[in-house]
């Protein structure tokens, strides 16, 4: 296929974010801190917090209008609130305690380091992520990767997101790269095969825990359960 750029996504396809091992981690550090918050109302309270939430605000968040520490933030004041607990600064105390654990939890899928240190100097490498900065590229570093890659592109950054397909185009200009040159592989349907299909890129879907498609929706020509599986396709 002549190809010169492999795009990949982040969250799920690169890297294992493990949040809720950090949220749970953030809420056994509140309950010692307080005698008066239990650890399973706060871990039940902050996943019913963040779900609302999150709904209320993701397109601020991918698109960089807030920053991923205040929606953290905010998250934390509205669990603690739930609680019987409305302290601000305990709140700030606990966004920055996810913070640490994050740093700890965040990894590199297996699969995804060895592939990409394998295509590193073959082809050109990009990462192409919706989120806010802060948070992609605390991910990002987190997880060790971020030397790989010749661009990155972070949605909040831009004040662009996935699946417009100017997304892909404004990478391709970056990487001097034509769209028939370029594969982009990521575990959205939604969000990564439609746009890149959009792009007139070649896509790949990561489908991990092989979910069944919904009936109509689009997957390109290619789906796969491992990065590993990557390599063969390219003819590597």
């Amino acid at each position: 296929m002549g190809l010169r750029a492999v795009l990949l996504d982040m969250d799920g396809t690169l890297v294992d974010s493990n949040a809720t091992a950090a949220v749970a981690a953030t809420c056994r550090e509140l309950a010692a801190l307080r005698s008066d918050l239990d650890v399973g109302s706060l871990v039940a309270a902050n996943r019913q917090v963040f779900d609302e939430y999150f709904r209320e605000i993701e397109s601020d968040w991918t698109l960089g209008r807030i920053d991923g520490a205040s929606v953290s933030r905010e998250a934390w004041r509205r669990t603690l609130e739930r609680c019987g607990c409305d302290e601000t600064e305990l709140a700030s105390w606990a966004q920055e305690r996810l913070g640490h654990h994050q740093s700890k939890t965040i990894r590199a899928f297996s699969d995804g380091e060895t592939v990409l240190e394998q295509l590193a100097g073959q082809v050109k490498l990009a990462l192409v992520t919706n989120g806010a900065s802060d948070t992609q590229r605390h991910t990002l570093r987190s997880a060790g990767l971020e030397h790989l890659f010749d661009v990155v592109f972070v949605s909040g950054e831009r004040g662009l997101a996935k699946p417009n397909p100017d997304v892909f185009r404004e990478v391709l200009n970056e990487l001097e790269v034509a769209p028939g040159e370029a594969l982009h592989v990521g575990d959205s349907l939604e969000t990564d095969i439609l746009g890149a299909l959009s792009a007139g890129l070649t896509a790949v879907w990561l489908n991990r825990s092989g979910v069944p498609r919904i009936s109509g929706q689009t997957a390109g020509k290619h789906e796969i359960r491992s990065l590993t599986e990557l390599l063969p396709l390219l003819g590597f």
